[in-house]
């Protein structure tokens, strides 16, 4: 009795020891992607690609039948790649843009990109810092300025859908099921209700309808046939 249990002790140690080792392995192949491949400021496209199938195919290595949820991750993310690997294209673009209009070399300007992604409270932030500014001399501020404002001006998708996710999220709560009626209203909701507030001052008090058609229009209220409430 006693060695059966010493047997099934130490199965289940083995066990035990190979998903620790494999929940570790997908956990660092995870922060791989965020940081190497979806990460804003980074390589270039095809470098991102290569990164993003080494990845998806370390997952199918350590995704089998008995690991349903690393399969589906692995499917999803094989299925989606180039959805979620566009923003890396439109990036890319404008650093050649910038090169051009700088009249920079292309390595020199994604340099300047790949100093945007470390922590200006490091020494190694720093140390880039120097090394470019140096490298660069007079054009150095332009370009970082450029370079700043391209990433900006580029949203990922997986943030864009992170953003609304979490804007829609706060009208489905009270709801079980969700037909396509109270979609579409929540559509012409958000498309016509104007912002309260904004990081963007010139968007306060407009709508997304008006910002995008520089037409202005009646409350949503109103749109749909209601008379507002009108304080006496």
């Amino acid at each position: 009795m006693t060695q059966k249990l010493t047997i099934q002790q130490v199965k289940a140690n083995r066990r035990e020891a190979g998903l620790a080792a494999r929940a570790q392995d997908v956990k660092t192949l995870l922060h791989w992607f965020s940081h190497d491949v979806l990460a804003l400021a980074g390589p270039d496209l095809a470098v991102r690609q290569e990164l993003f199938d080494f990845i998806v195919i370390e997952l199918q290595q350590r995704g089998g039948k008995s690991y349903p949820t690393i399969r589906k991750l692995r499917k999803a993310l094989h299925n989606q790649r180039d959805q979620l690997l566009a923003f890396a294209g439109v990036l890319d673009q404008k650093l050649v843009a910038i090169a051009i209009q700088f009249e920079l070399p292309l390595q020199a300007v994604r340099d300047v990109c790949l100093l945007h992604r470390k922590h200006k409270t490091s020494n190694a932030y720093w140390e880039c810092w120097n090394r470019l500014h140096g490298k660069l001399s007079e054009k150095f501020y332009g370009v970082m300025a450029s370079v700043g404002e391209a990433l900006k001006q580029t949203p990922r998708a997986s943030s864009m859908v992170e953003n609304l996710n979490s804007r829609l999220r706060n009208y489905f709560f009270l709801r079980r099921s969700l037909g396509d009626a109270y979609l579409i209203l929540l559509q012409f909701f958000l498309n016509h209700r104007r912002f309260i507030r904004s990081r963007v001052s010139e968007r306060v008090g407009q709508s997304p309808k008006e910002l995008l058609t520089d037409q202005p229009h009646s409350h949503w209220l109103e749109l749909l046939g209601f008379e507002r409430f009108q304080r006496a």
